[in-house]
Formats: C-alpha cells, sequence, structure tokens
C-alpha cells in the first residue's frame, strides 16, 4: 500500500492476501469448511480462491459473507480482529436496564455447577421414545453457557443433516427465582428452546427437573413442552464417556428409575 498525493494506491494482490487473511481467520471456528461454504452459498472452489488470495467476492457475495460473520467492508484492508462489534451485557441495554438488571447472568457454581450433565426427557415426535443425551456447562467472562449436540438418530427420522455442525447447539444460562433457565439454539437458526430446571434435593443433590419447551406453532399431533431431568455428572470422564455411549432415541426401560419417576409419566404437564 502506497500513498500517492492526498490518495492510497492499494495494490490488488495486497487487498486480496488481507481478505483471504481474514477469511481464514474468521472461519477457523467453524468446524467443517464444506458446511460453512453451504450455509454461506457459496462453490467451495471460489471460497478456496478467497482463502488464497487469488479472487474477490462480488458485492453481493462479499455483503453475505460480512453479514453471516458479523463484521463490515473493512474484512478487505484491516486486521480480522478490529473488525467484530465490541461486547456489551444485552440485558444492561438502556431499553431495558432495570427490568431485566445483572442478576439472571449470575450463576453461582453452587445453584448449577459446571461440567457434564446427562439429561432424558420424552421425544417431542414419537411418545413412546425418550431422548437421552449430554452437555457440558461452563463458565466464561461472568457467563454461564451450555453446549451439547442432538442424537444422530433423532435428526435421520427427521431427515435432517447428522453432520456434527448441524447437531451442535449451545445456549445461555440464566438465573430464576426458583431455578435456573436455559434458552437454546442451533447454528444460526430463526428457532429455540426455553429450558427450566430446579434443583430436586429431596433424595439426590446432583438432580435438577422441569422441561423444556420449542419456539414452534401448537400442533395436535405433537407436544410443544415436556418435562425434563438433568444429572450432574461433573468432570468425571469414565462415566461421561460411558453415558455418551448411550445416548440417543431409547424406549422407557432404558431409563432410569429414578429418572422416570420425575419425569411423572402418568401425569400431563401443566
Amino acid at each position: 500500500m502506497t500513498r500517492k498525493g492526498s490518495s492510497y494506491q492499494v495494490d490488488p494482490a495486497s487487498l486480496r492476501a488481507i481478505f483471504g487473511d481474514n477469511l481464514r481467520r474468521l472461519s477457523a471456528d467453524y468446524p467443517s469448511v464444506a458446511g460453512l461454504c453451504r450455509d454461506l452459498g457459496i462453490n467451495r472452489t471460489q471460497f478456496n480462491r478467497y482463502l488464497t488470495g487469488e479472487s474477490f467476492p462480488r458485492p453481493d457475495v462479499l455483503h453475505r459473507m460480512c453479514t453471516f460473520f458479523g463484521v463490515d467492508a473493512r474484512i478487505l484492508l484491516e486486521p480480522a480482529e478490529t473488525l467484530r462489534p465490541a461486547a456489551f451485557d444485552l440485558l444492561g441495554h438502556p431499553a431495558v436496564k432495570g427490568f431485566f438488571g445483572g442478576a439472571p447472568v449470575e450463576v453461582p457454581p453452587e445453584l448449577f455447577p459446571s461440567g457434564f450433565y446427562r439429561f432424558v426427557r420424552r421425544s417431542f415426535l414419537d411418545d413412546s421414545q425418550f431422548v437421552m443425551g449430554l452437555v457440558f456447562v461452563h463458565r466464561e467472562d461472568g457467563y454461564t453457557f451450555l453446549r451439547g449436540y442432538e442424537p444422530r438418530a433423532a435428526l435421520a427420522k427427521q431427515g435432517i443433516s447428522v453432520a456434527a455442525a448441524d447437531r451442535e447447539y449451545r445456549g445461555i444460562v440464566m438465573r430464576q427465582e426458583e431455578g435456573i433457565m436455559v434458552i437454546v439454539s442451533h447454528r444460526n437458526a430463526l428457532s429455540a428452546s426455553f429450558n427450566f430446571l430446579a434443583q430436586e434435593t429431596s433424595f439426590q443433590q446432583n438432580i435438577w427437573e422441569g422441561y423444556v419447551t420449542r419456539t414452534v406453532r401448537e400442533k395436535i399431533n405433537a407436544p410443544r413442552a415436556v418435562r425434563m431431568v438433568y444429572e450432574h455428572l461433573g468432570h468425571d470422564m469414565p462415566r461421561v464417556l460411558a453415558e455418551a455411549r448411550l445416548s440417543g432415541l431409547v424406549p422407557l426401560e432404558a431409563l432410569a428409575p429414578f429418572h422416570a419417576r420425575l419425569l411423572r409419566l402418568d401425569q400431563p404437564f401443566r
């Protein structure tokens, strides 16, 4: 990049190199390049040409990429780490400050510890089947997050991709008056689920019970809300791996008796 008079003369090859490097950094956290290209609607060969600095995207494609990664057209000129918007506390935004406050995001570990959890709930698609799975809860920058993967069998039954990127879901955990809630969504999805959990203290201290609801229209033949049970496994990796092998769609007989009791299958959800 050289200066001539009052304007900058930019070498096109240098611009392509900057863009390629930025695109490589922005793409680094994405688990699958093929999945990323599919989500962007860009041919894999053309995407590789962007990465290597051989080509620039058209303006409409550049706009699509900037929207996807949450950056702006400075991606052509400036390092990727300077492009993302500054983070802010959504619940502290002036539009809602004082109505939500900061308390919901402050989830004490004693209320909901970090580590792995196994969960069980009735399937939304087949009420004779149950979903058993694992989620991982961790804390970062003062927030509590959740991460997990949909069981392959459940997605395959719906004709949905079983690629890891499509099965993954993440959520934010927040404190409530009687427990915790988790808002969970898939990557770039316009739908979500709402989870509410309260600690079951009668018998075991590592059990949470509650329910999960889906943000879908009401359907006569499918529920939008079902009861759910979480059991904290912590970081006991042998047990976590053993539970991972049991994850998926299972019949009632596969449930732990105590979990089945907490699901109260003989009572309608209220």
